[in-house]
């Protein structure tokens, strides 16, 4: 089973730079897209940044200019570069794929798989 494993949350201060990483892992897939979303309580998670496999990225109005995502496809990885962090920064973070598991080399349907999510905390 496809599963994605990120790391790279923390407490930072206001101003502070910070980065993201995600693994997918689990059996033969091919990567449509990664990215990353976010959440706080009570509040709809939302866009933070996404790549599609030999795209130009797209992010969130929020984060425009502050944050850079990359990808490793070697490493079946994705990045997220967080610069000038600022409290309403804070969240959890999820990284987000949309992948077809390969079978018998044959790609299933696509579908969607999210990481656990990593807590990203801007306070001083």
């Amino acid at each position: 089973q496809v599963q994605l494993v990120e790391s790279g949350g923390g407490l930072v201060q206001p101003g502070e730079s910070l980065t993201l990483s995600c693994q997918a892992s689990g059996g033969l897939f091919s990567l449509y897209s990664m990215g990353w979303y976010r959440q706080v309580p009570g509040k709809r998670r939302e866009l933070v940044a996404t790549m599609p496999t030999g795209g130009y990225a797209k992010y969130g109005d929020s984060v425009k200019g502050r944050f850079t995502i990359s990808r490793d496809d070697a490493k079946k990885s994705v990045y997220l570069r967080m610069d000038s962090l600022n409290p309403e920064d804070t969240a959890v973070y999820y990284c987000h794929s949309e992948l077809s598991i390969i079978r018998g080399g044959i790609a299933d349907s696509p579908l969607e798989v999210w990481g656990p999510g990593t807590l990203v905390t801007v306070s001083s």
